[in-house]
């Protein structure tokens, strides 16, 4: 009898009756493989790893319910109408009646992913939480050519490009964002909104290539599907300081590919609105509401009519101002939020064309600077005598301003990942910047911290006006051992180590102590000094003998072999799995170090 055998009119049972096969779906379904695709990238609904495959390995499996939910889904229908029109405007072509077959193109049924959005993410949280990969592909399809062999096509570019400029101008308006990282696969940047922190990558800057191999029609799909999500993030993002979305722009600006310093003007200007005031009991509240409502009207159809009619200003930041009357202040920022607003506040900078201009136009404003470049519709000149700092990444300059630092442009991501002006010293033009590290990697967790890392915390503690221990010395010299070790913080050998040091140190500092009472009384140092010179070397030997290093590590290895020989055998093999991690980790450290020895002896040498 075979293993799975079944008699006939039995009910399957267990996993032959939760999980189904893609073959078997696709026929369920009475679909294509491309159509069935799409609708499971729409929906959600991804490939399951059954326990056992009761089909066999080289099968995809599904979850039948998911199966079962995607059958009463009316986007099956729409596409189902799409392909049988696509079918008669096929016809009407290969019968030579083009009439036929352009009314027909003008009445193709259309389908919108609203209700699937809604659907797919209940509230607004669990939007962001799943923004990473959105964002990640609109900014890259933001910054490809358009292909038609690919069915990539320049109204879908236009559309990545308007959302990802839209998103950047909401985060640097709110000054929402945290930290940023060059790497060569592209620049990262993370964002806090609403307690959720959203990462993702945006190509460099270059003429991108469109490598073949690549499954477009999927990548196709998702980008159908993140556009419409992104476009609903931003309309609740930008009600949420009351600004109206979509954003109408200044179309100068917009003819110079200024469209992220357009759409902060817009933002600039009708954030300041100020909302409708709830109408009041008496019979006047109406009349009043109406009027505030007319007044409204007239300034938001004044503003249209100067964007339109080419009347704003493009020279100045903040042109918009004097259309729009002032309102309250904006809602109070928390403290994060509030340093970073204040991290560039009193610098203006301008922006040499050699440079990443995008990414700088967004990360400066983020961080409460004011930047221009160099171009048309720029907010100054390069000759404006306020400018503070002027970014450049070329090794000589036709002409240099006194009143102003030249600097490469990784100082300014470098400061934003520090959160102080670091010096310039070190990112003048034409010398070699220091290693720009990665805010996304805890150096502690690591266990090495980088040279220039400790440089900065010691500027950071400089900032904030705190006293750092000195180099060679670590929290553990200043805390119990004893504490650190029954935490787990330090290792068992570690805790010795630290025990002695410790002890030496009290030694010390009870020899400093005799001395300057020595010195109090009179005693000629010379005498006292010998005297305590023997004590303190006695009590060194005392020491060293009382605590011999070999026997305390040959009590270490018994004691944590016994414990390991008493562990289940769950247990032990998690130990045994975190120590070969340890030491995984405690090698990539020794060579870094290694690494860093070799560095510095080739610069001496």
């Amino acid at each position: 009898m075979p293993k799975h055998y079944r008699p006939p009119g039995k009910k399957k049972e267990g996993n032959a009756a939760r999980y189904i096969t893609r073959s078997q779906a696709v026929k369920h379904l009475q679909v294509t493989l491309p159509v069935f695709r799409r609708l499971c990238i729409l929906k959600g609904i991804f490939p399951r790893e059954p326990k056992k495959k009761v089909k066999g390995n080289h099968h995809t499996y599904y979850h039948t319910k998911d199966i079962l939910f995607l059958k009463h889904e009316p986007l099956l229908e729409k596409f189902r109408d799409i392909r049988a029109y696509d079918k008669k405007v096929k016809k009407a072509l290969s019968k030579k009646n083009r009439d036929l077959a352009e009314r027909l193109l003008t009445r193709k049924p259309d389908y919108t992913l609203d209700m699937l959005i809604r659907e797919r993410y209940p509230s607004f949280i669990d939007a962001l939480r799943d923004l990473d990969d959105c964002l990640t592909m609109i900014h890259l399809f933001a910054a490809l050519p358009a292909v038609e062999r690919e069915k990539i096509q320049v109204k879908r570019i236009h559309n990545c490009r308007r959302l990802s400029h839209e998103w950047q101008a909401y985060i640097s308006r709110t000054h929402k964002l945290r930290k940023t990282f060059i790497s060569v696969k592209g620049i990262y940047y993370q964002v806090e909104v609403e307690g959720q922190k959203v990462t993702w990558l945006t190509p460099h800057a270059l003429q991108q290539v469109v490598p073949e191999g690549v499954d477009y029609n999927i990548m196709l799909t998702f980008l159908e599907f993140y556009e419409t999500l992104l476009a609903f993030v931003n309309f609740k993002l930008y009600h949420s300081i009351n600004v109206k979305y979509p954003p109408i722009l200044d179309p100068r600006l917009e003819a110079l590919a200024a469209d992220l310093y357009a759409l902060a003007r817009f933002i600039d200007a009708n954030s300041k609105v100020p909302a409708l005031e709830p109408p009041s009991v008496n019979s006047s509240g109406s009349e009043q509401d109406k009027a505030h409502q007319k007044e409204s009207k007239l300034d938001e159809s004044e503003l249209r009519l100067a964007q339109l009619q080419h009347q704003l200003p493009s020279n100045e930041p903040g042109a918009l101002m004097h259309l729009i009357e002032n309102a309250s202040g904006e809602e109070e920022d928390d403290e994060e939020t509030r340093e970073c607003k204040a991290l560039f506040k009193n610098t203006k900078f301008f922006l040499s064309r050699e440079v990443p201009r995008e990414s700088l136009l967004f990360v400066i404003p983020a961080f409460g600077g004011v930047v221009s470049w160099e171009g048309e519709g720029a907010p100054f000149n390069e000759s404006d005598q306020t400018i503070t700092h002027q970014i450049v990444d070329r090794p000589t300059q036709g002409r240099r301003f006194l009143s102003r630092e030249y600097v490469q442009p990784q100082w300014v991501y470098d400061s934003i990942n520090a959160r102080i002006i670091l010096p310039v010293e070190e990112y003048l033009v034409g010398r070699v910047p220091p290693p720009h590290l990665s805010p996304f990697v805890d150096n502690e967790a690591v266990g090495y911290v980088p040279a220039y890392a400790e440089t900065i915390q010691r500027l950071q503690a400089a900032a904030r006006k705190e006293v750092l221990p000195m180099p060679g010395l670590g929290k553990e010299d200043l805390d119990d051992p004893q504490n650190l070790l029954a935490e787990g913080i330090i290792s068992r050998t570690e805790a010795i180590e630290a025990a002695q040091k410790k002890q030496k140190m009290s030694i010390l500092e009870k020899q400093y102590h005799e001395e300057l009472k020595m010195e109090l009384k009179g005693v000629q140092y010379s005498a006292g000094s010998n005297a305590n010179k023997q004590n303190s070397a006695e009590d060194t030997e005392a020491v060293e003998e009382s605590l011999p290093e070999a026997a305390v590590q040959q009590v270490a290895e018994d004691v944590a072999s016994m414990a390991k020989v008493l562990m289940p055998r769950r247990k032990r093999k998690l130990y045994e799995a975190m120590k070969i991690g340890e030491s995984r980790k405690r090698s990539q450290v020794d060579l870094l170090k290694e690494r860093k020895k070799k560095i510095e002896a080739n610069k001496s040498g």
